[in-house]
């Protein structure tokens, strides 16, 4: 195919025939409940990659570190993510980690893969590796909240009638969070009911419990949806106390996932020593980019554990996660934020995946294949700063 780029965006920015990085540009929206934010790093050629830092509540934060990092990366030649990863993380400071961080250095990640990409005119998903499957399954995630003002049975009962007919093969929804333990697991168990008797076995449905449930109540919760067949429950359990997490796991009839608030392999190698989740599910937005998912997920792969990405922020970080796991034998299913495609779509002039029957796929263009209207963004969806707090009481 033609997958080539024009001559004067594959031209050298200077005289020893190096393209060199020129700064950092960002960009914040909030678009209904989150703040998004995005990165492009631009070069002397012409050439731009672009990446995602989105952090709900923490969008701040986010940029001070892209702004910290855009003065060792200004003048590089943006060839090789793995080494500017390598030292970004490791030489920069010992002062390395946590989710601000992170979440720039997985930006800056993204973007550099993107104009590695585009430079050598083939899709990322090509570069990294290729494509063990043309489409990807996706399940539409937040997919109580267009209910939660209506939140009964019978409205679970046609919602998920009307999902079922627009393709979608999985949903997720996050458990009331009110009440006591016992009308929390009855109310979960009757939208189970209810949604089993719309679509029947037609779509996987998976639980989201945000850390809400303890060590006890979380067996006692599986135990009681289980005849359901949830696809899994999400973190029922504090993601900081991983041997609790294995606990649960191995009592419950019902899978367990997590993984959402994770960095790196070194964390996730607590959670999977743990055998704290039969799935994980790292996002490409925190865990360290590309670079670092893809290596999440081979760990993983040794551990005869899935990998289901978090994701629910913007379109870059949904197709560059996509992309990551374009190679990953392991990967069994990722997050999509199903509510937002319309706008995604119209903000990309249409190069934002579409799904159809449960399924998205990506394009054949160069790099992450997006293009985005940044200002457009903004005009529309214009930066609110929101400080939302954690359910976690």
């Amino acid at each position: 195919m033609g997958l080539a780029l024009p001559a004067r965006q594959l031209r050298a920015g200077s005289a020893d025939g190096k393209m060199k990085i020129t700064g950092f540009r960002i960009h914040k929206v909030t678009l209904r409940w989150r703040d998004l934010l995005f990165l492009e790093v631009t070069t002397d050629s012409g050439l731009t990659g672009i990446g995602e830092a989105t952090l709900e509540g923490r969008t701040e934060l986010v940029e001070a570190a892209l702004r910290w990092l855009e003065e060792d990366f200004t003048g590089r030649d943006p060839v090789g993510p793995e080494e500017h990863w390598n030292r970004a993380y490791y030489q920069l400071s010992r002062w390395r980690n946590g989710p601000a961080v992170m979440s720039a250095l997985s930006a800056v990640d993204i973007a550099l893969w993107d104009i590695e990409a585009k430079r050598l005119g083939v899709p990322l998903w090509r570069l990294l590796g290729g494509r063990l499957r043309k489409s990807s399954r996706v399940y539409f995630t937040h997919w109580g909240a267009s209910i939660e003002s209506r939140r009964t049975p019978e409205a679970f009962r046609d919602w998920a009638a009307e999902t079922r007919s627009h393709g979608w093969t999985a949903v997720k929804w996050t458990l009331a969070a009110q009440g006591t333990e016992r009308e929390r697991i009855a109310q979960a168990s009757a939208e189970l009911e209810a949604v089993r008797a719309a679509v029947g076995g037609s779509m996987d449905l998976v639980l989201e419990a945000a850390e809400t449930f303890n060590v006890r109540s979380a067996i006692q919760f599986a135990n009681a949806i289980a005849k359901y067949q949830p696809f899994w429950i999400e973190e029922p359990t504090l993601r900081e106390n991983p041997a609790g997490l294995g606990e649960v796991a191995a009592k419950s009839p019902v899978p367990i996932a997590s993984g959402e608030g994770l960095f790196l392999r070194s964390e996730f190698r607590s959670l999977l020593d743990a055998r704290g989740a039969a799935i994980v599910q790292p996002d490409v937005l925190h865990a360290g980019g590309i670079t670092e998912i893809r290596k999440i997920a081979s760990l993983a792969e040794t551990f005869g554990v899935e990998v289901a990405p978090h994701q629910c922020s913007g379109p870059i970080g949904h197709v560059a996660s996509l992309s990551a796991m374009g190679p990953s034998r392991n990967f069994l299913i990722q997050e999509w934020e199903a509510a937002d495609d319309k706008a995604y779509q119209d903000l990309t002039g249409g190069t934002y995946p579409v799904q159809q029957n449960g399924t998205v796929e990506l394009s054949d263009r160069p790099g992450l294949g997006l293009q985005i209207d940044f200002a457009e963004f903004a005009k529309r969806f214009p930066y609110r700063g929101s400080r939302r707090r954690a359910l976690i009481g």
